[in-house]
């Protein structure tokens, strides 16, 4: 036999085409996970900045003025905080003028 002769390969063009398809098939799913992740990453993410800017507000509010916002509308108004809410519902506890309010920030999707 000779050693620089190359060898014939029997694959078939089906076999090709099936190995080229579920290589692309698993590429794909890969990136359909990883783009789910990330979104999901940035949505998580979207909420907890939404919480930190309502809390800062409301101790902005209490330094400047000396009491807690008595409403979400109020702390919205005066202080500039909007949110999307079609993707979030926010939940403002009211405890006393001189206590933090509870804060809840509830994800829709």
């Amino acid at each position: 036999m000779n050693r620089f002769a190359k060898e014939k390969k029997s694959h078939s063009l089906a076999r090709q085409l099936l190995t080229g398809a579920a290589v692309f098939a698993g590429s794909a799913a890969l990136l359909l996970y990883g783009t789910r992740e990330i979104s999901h990453t940035a949505d998580t993410e979207q909420a907890r900045s939404l919480q930190t800017a309502l809390t800062r507000s409301a101790v902005q509010c209490y330094a400047t003025e000396g009491s807690y916002p008595e409403s979400l509308d109020y702390l919205c108004e005066h202080y500039g905080i909007t949110w999307d809410t079609k993707k979030y519902v926010v939940d403002y506890e009211i405890l006393g003028s001189n206590l933090m309010p509870t804060i809840t920030v509830i994800p829709l999707t």
